[in-house]
């Protein structure tokens, strides 16, 4: 259980979609990293503070060593004794390929390698073409849904424009559209959440699920990550690094963690469905967790204040998005 021993709580996913646990956990080359068991208990201990929601995609690339993290996962949920009942499936579908690779072939090779039948969120990736069919993409989305492959979709930073486009053809093809936008979401980088194009958008009954919240795990204290971390929108990594002293001492005055003060943060956005973090070990899993007592205690007005001041891409970012 968490500190004040209530389950973690859950919004639901847009207008169409489940309802999620507000804490979720990712799998950017996490399983891959740690040992089998300590992997097996934290998932086990995920699931009983109420954690039900697991991003599984495959961050993998031609010519780079192969990737295992979400085949490693069908066996830790196994071993962890929680049933597919029990949990939300998270997948990543990606664009570079598409549609010579169909979503439908994307999907049926990712559920092969998870070891289930659907995906109950299938997230998009990023759009880094100018000749992507919306229309068609949305179309094919829809016969997804149709056939029970996914329950709902959303985008991972996408523009806001983009988001509402492909709403508009998904609601023609019969597919109640995007359910959540999965954006870069911290005390550092806000512009794009908090921005008025992603209020339109959210007041159209999409979710926030905020990921990268400690930017690779800088602003929890790792100022040189050992792993690789996500990309620089606006090249404003350094001044990232500048905060993170700043932010430690906000969490300090606060008697918490660095990264509860992220988790917390984000929690704080109204449009907030789950917040995005990997845990490679039991104690940022529970000191994460952590972050529901801390809002509680502070309160998100305040939070927010005293954060105010670490907003580096204010200014520097297009708060349209990607």
């Amino acid at each position: 259980m968490t500190a004040d021993n209530k389950k973690i709580p859950r919004r639901r996913i847009g207008t169409h979609g489940p309802e999620a646990s507000v804490l979720s956990l990712g799998s950017w080359h996490t399983y891959d990293r740690m040992d089998f068991a300590d992997a097996v208990a934290m998932v086990r201990h995920a699931v009983d503070l109420g954690v039900n929601l697991f991003d599984v995609g495959v961050y993998g690339f031609p010519g780079h060593p192969p990737v295992f993290t979400d085949v490693l996962f069908s066996a830790i949920i196994r071993a962890a004794g929680v049933s597919r009942d029990e949990y939300l499936l998270s997948e990543k579908l990606w664009l570079e390929g598409y549609p010579e690779m169909s979503l439908r072939e994307q999907m049926e090779r990712a559920l092969f390698r998870v070891g289930t039948d659907r995906a109950d969120v299938a997230v998009l990736g990023d759009i880094r073409r100018d000749d992507l069919d919306l229309e068609r993409l949305a179309g094919d989305l829809a016969e997804l849904e149709a056939d029970g492959l996914i329950g709902c979709w959303g985008v991972n930073n996408w523009s806001a424009t983009a988001v509402t486009t492909i709403r508009r053809h998904a609601l023609a093809a019969g597919s109640p559209g995007p359910q959540l936008a999965q954006l870069k979401y911290s005390p550092c980088r806000r512009s794009i959440p908090d921005g008025a194009p992603f209020a339109e958008v959210f007041a159209q009954g999409v979710s926030l699920e905020a990921s990268d919240i400690m930017e690779g795990g800088i602003l929890a204290g790792k100022i040189k990550p050992s792993r690789e971390v996500g990309r620089d929108p606006g090249g404003v990594r350094e001044r990232i690094v500048e905060a993170a002293a700043g932010i430690a001492k906000v969490a300090a005055d606060l008697d918490a963690t660095p990264a509860q003060v992220c988790v917390a943060f984000t929690l704080t956005h109204p449009a907030t469905c789950t917040v995005l973090f990997g845990a490679s070990r039991m104690e940022q899993l529970v000191d994460n967790a952590g972050a529901l007592a801390l809002l509680e205690r502070v309160g998100a007005e305040h939070l927010r204040s005293l954060l105010e001041p670490f907003w580096v891409d204010k200014d520097v970012i297009d708060p349209e998005g990607p």
